[in-house]
């Protein structure tokens, strides 16, 4: 399979083991009296000698052609941009079309309308007839929907299971909303990549384009209310600086705690990642739910809200929970709101009692808020959602029709096609009557946008094995990126609590000073490098055809060698292996299926895309890292049997040497280590023997690979260890003379298993943000909950050939010697066993949650306007003197901003 000299130099791999060839590919060690550097498997290196001379033999034939960057990235964003301006054109003809309706339309409290309602379609009684609002409608398989069933001309409207769904305000909304059919469709047929399209009323009904069936609960519920839906939120208000007050006295408990703490959690899921906010209990002192922010406000990201600065700058509010208020602090809101009332007033009396109901109304209408009360746990969603519209009105006065991407999330409860991460494009709909001067929020329209169309965008065959593209929100939070992990694996696919608030610097942790991150965030174009350290365990026709062209002699090499019982007498290699950057494998066996160490060659993930451009084999990444090396590790299966070595092939021109392929074999751990301990025994004395050698009891010797694992050591119980764990003392004297150094590796997106005891009604109420909602389903059980692990890697630095050194032991000097093999990632160590020096083994709330990262506001702020209809603050219908103490900073720090 080889010609010339190259062939002479495979013919030594028929002949065994050559000390000689050794010699002149490791190199002697300047140590005459320690083993030398072995470099055990000299078959590999000669191996892949062959297989790069198939590729030199077509070297002139090719053309290299260098990619440029930045016209990549300019040329994907406006791709990009095109598809974002498509989706918002469509909303905005569907704005266009429910204002112009309602227009045209008189409310009708009489009105009687038949309407498809999503639940009821298609559903019979006894007798065989429709039920009422359901009727016959007719649904087909739809490849575009994931084959679900589905109607292309008409939509369907959804009621939630607690609503009347002939109440006169939703039948009336639903008849003028019937105007948008027309325009789904066109939408749909202008832009055939929608997908789900919809308008979500400020009445509660959702309707939905194409039409689907929806299935209640097991419980015969279905507790979706659109007003709840992030992209809701987010179109129908301006960001938010939010301080929520909670009553913790004597007075508040049993019921009372439960409605109140639920009011607090319903006021959190109406914030987003625009939204800062804080929680202060009260009773005869005030305190911060969360000590380590006192002070401050946080974002409303996933994270802080389950735990509990910088400020929007936008809409103020402070949310006030109690069950009644001696006073009305008139003095306070003279002092510090008035006459501009920037700080909105929402005061939530808790209970059947109103006799402090007057006192409260009057805090909200002086402070352009609105006044609740909440008697029952059933009460809380619909009292929360209304301070949304009070805080939406000057957006609706401005009629500032603000287009808003939300960040990215799995949300099949919408989406109908399983676990799909998305984003939503949303725009808010008003009331262009003229008697609304104090403006009515109609609803909001959107479409979801599955990130699978995103990443379908990106040109991966131009950004190598590496190389990959990511977006982010203008939070920093991550929209699309390889190393996002929405979901995880228990029993069946799940979605994470917290994967929509994941920090780009929290992926890309190597970017330490956030220059990455901060441009991005600013919107800055340019380019520049980084030092970037990955953990890799975890198109084009033509190029196919060549490679497959230019690896065919290598199946009857490979044959050949497989057939040469003296090569591989004693099956230590068990399979030989090629890849190329377009895509092509290539393996063969040397010995038979069953008897194959490591029987996961090809990992799961491995088998259901190797070699496609999101997914390449964990050989293959190896190989790629540094090229015209050697890389010896073993697989990340725990499978510690075997060991794969790997190398990469280039082609050489004028200017670059592209890797084409990656080549290598996976061998028995066995017959490594065996090859090691030989080679480890030859040293450069004129009769051949070692002074000192790896038999000697007075030292150890180690292979340990450059990030200081375990490869081969006389205590097979260590092999995959970390060197550091079984030589703690010399790893600390490496990392002090710089031969290894140490990094700090990050996972925000994990998840820790802890278990759930049982929740207790009566606990403080300082502990309302920090109950996973589940608790209760999942009392006495262990559960998965979101977590921040740091762990630390080594990397050596490969400049830095051999070191010696000594350590000291209480009087006792051990000694110990470490060389670079070469053209591998492998190091020898041999220590002096003489002393024992054992010692320690190499050894984020408050500290991240304050530290906040830039981010771009959103471009408009619609707080508050002069035209406003303030009176409309609540129905008509004690607090302690610590309130004025709570009121007076919270106020004094708003307006001050």
């Amino acid at each position: 399979a080889c010609s010339g000299a190259e062939r002479q130099i495979c013919s030594l791999s028929g002949q065994g083991f050559d000390v000689a060839t050794f010699r002149l590919l490791a190199q002697r060690s300047n140590h005459s009296r320690l083993p030398a550097a072995p470099f055990p498997v000299v078959k590999t290196c000669i191996f892949s000698l062959c297989h790069l001379q198939k590729y030199k033999e077509f070297e002139k034939s090719v053309r290299v052609e260098e990619i440029d960057g930045m016209k990549v990235v300019k040329t994907l964003a406006k791709k990009m941009e095109e598809m974002f301006r498509m989706k918002k054109e469509a909303m905005r003809r569907l704005v266009e079309a429910a204002e112009e309706a309602h227009l045209q339309h008189e409310e009708d409290p009489e009105l009687q309308y038949e309407y498809f309602n999503a639940v009821l379609i298609n559903e019979v009684d006894e007798e065989g007839n429709n039920v009422e609002l359901g009727g016959e409608f007719v649904l087909e398989p739809n490849d575009h929907f994931n084959n679900l069933s589905v109607n292309l001309s008409l939509s369907v409207v959804q009621v939630p299971t607690n609503m009347y769904n002939k109440d006169p305000a939703i039948v009336n909304g639903v008849y003028w909303s019937e105007a948008l059919n027309k325009v789904f469709v066109d939408n749909f047929e202008k832009d055939p990549s929608l997908i789900w399209q919809y308008f979500g009323s400020a009445k509660g009904f959702f309707r939905q384009y194409p039409g689907v069936k929806w299935h209640p609960d097991e419980h015969g519920v279905i507790a979706f209310d659109c007003r709840n839906r992030k992209w809701y939120i987010q179109a129908a208000t301006s960001p938010k600086d939010m301080v929520i007050l909670v009553d913790v006295s004597g007075s508040m408990k049993g019921l009372r705690l439960t409605i109140a703490r639920q009011t607090v959690s319903s006021i959190l899921d109406t914030l987003g990642d625009d939204d800062f906010f804080n929680i202060i209990a009260y009773n005869q002192e005030m305190h911060y739910v969360e000590p380590c922010l006192n002070g401050t406000l946080v974002r409303a990201d996933r994270n802080n809200k389950a735990v509990t600065c910088v400020f929007s700058l936008c809409a103020q509010a402070i949310m006030l929970v109690t069950d009644g208020a001696t006073q009305m602090y008139d003095d306070v809101f003279a002092k510090f709101n008035w006459p501009d009332r920037k700080v909105r007033i929402f005061p939530y009396l808790i209970g059947r009692e109103s006799a402090f109901a007057d006192n409260m109304k009057w805090m909200a209408c002086a402070n352009k808020g609105y006044f609740s009360q909440i008697s029952t746990l059933a009460d809380v969603q619909e009292n929360v959602m209304r301070y949304l519209h009070v805080m939406s009105r000057p957006k609706v006065i401005d009629h500032e029709h603000d287009t808003v991407w939300t960040e990215a999330y799995v949300d099949s409860t919408v989406s109908f096609i399983g676990p799909s991460l998305m984003t939503t494009v949303a725009m808010p709909v008003f009331s262009t009557k003229n008697e609304t001067v104090s403006g009515i929020l109609l609803g909001v329209v959107g479409t979801d946008i599955p990130l699978q169309e995103l990443m379908k965008i990106i040109p991966k065959h131009l950004l190598g094995i590496h190389g990959y593209a990511f977006a982010i929100t203008n939070n920093g939070y991550i929209l699309t990126h390889p190393d996002l992990r929405p979901l995880y694996q228990e029993g069946q696919k799940r979605r994470k609590p917290n994967y929509s608030s994941v920090d780009l610097s929290e992926v890309e942790w190597e970017d330490k000073d956030d220059f990455l991150r901060n441009a991005m965030v600013n919107r800055k174009t340019g380019t520049f490098s980084m030092e970037v350290k990955k953990t890799v365990d975890k198109g084009l026709v033509q190029e196919v055809l060549f490679d497959a062209v230019v690896t065919a002699p290598l199946e009857a090499y490979w044959t050949g060698l497989a057939l040469n019982k003296s090569e591989n007498s004693d099956k230590g290699v068990e399979i030989a292996y090629l890849g190329t950057r377009t895509g092509l494998s290539r393996t063969s066996l040397f010995v038979v299926p069953e008897h194959l160490s490591n029987q996961d060659f090809l990992t799961a993930e491995d088998k259901e895309g190797v070699f496609n451009a999101d997914h390449f084999p964990l050989w293959y990444k190896r190989a790629n890292i540094c090229a015209s090396v050697f890389l010896f590790f073993t697989p990340g299966n725990e499978n510690k049997s075997v060991v794969l070595a790997s190398t990469a092939i280039q082609l050489l021109d004028d200017r670059k040497s592209p890797i084409v392929a990656s080549v290598g074999i996976q061998m028995k751990l066995d017959f490594f280590q065996r090859k090691f301990w030989t080679a480890s025994r030859q040293c450069a004395a004129l009769d051949g023997k070692c002074t000192i050698s790896c038999d000697n009891e007075d030292i150890k010797c180690y292979l340990i690979d450059n990030n200081g694992f375990i490869l081969v050591t006389e205590d097979y119980s260590q092999t995959g260890l970390f060197f550091g764990e079984v030589e703690s003392a010399v790893m600390n004297k490496l990392l002090l003379m710089g031969s290894f150094k140490r990094i700090t590796l990050y996972d925000y997106q994990a998840l820790c298993r802890v278990y759930a005891g049982s929740s207790d009604s009566a606990r403080s109420l300082s502990h309302v943000s920090t109950v996973p909602k589940y608790s209760q389903r999942s009392r006495g059980k262990t559960m998965m909950v979101p977590c921040d692990t740091e762990y630390p890697a080594f990397v050596s630095e490969r400049t830095i050939k051999e070191t010696t050194g000594n350590i000291d032991c209480e009087g006792c000097a051990r000694s110990f010697v470490i060389q670079q093999i070469p053209s591998s990632n492998l190091f020898m160590v041999v220590v002096d066993n003489k002393c024992d020096c054992s010692s320690a083994p190499l050894s984020l709330k408050c500290d991240r949650l304050k530290f906040q990262k830039d981010r771009k506001r959103p471009e408009t702020c619609h707080p508050f306007h002069p035209e406003e209809n303030a009176m409309e603050c609540g129905g008509t219908a004690g607090l302690s003197a610590p309130l004025t103490a709570a009121l007076l900073p919270l106020l004094a720090t708003f307006i001050s901003r």
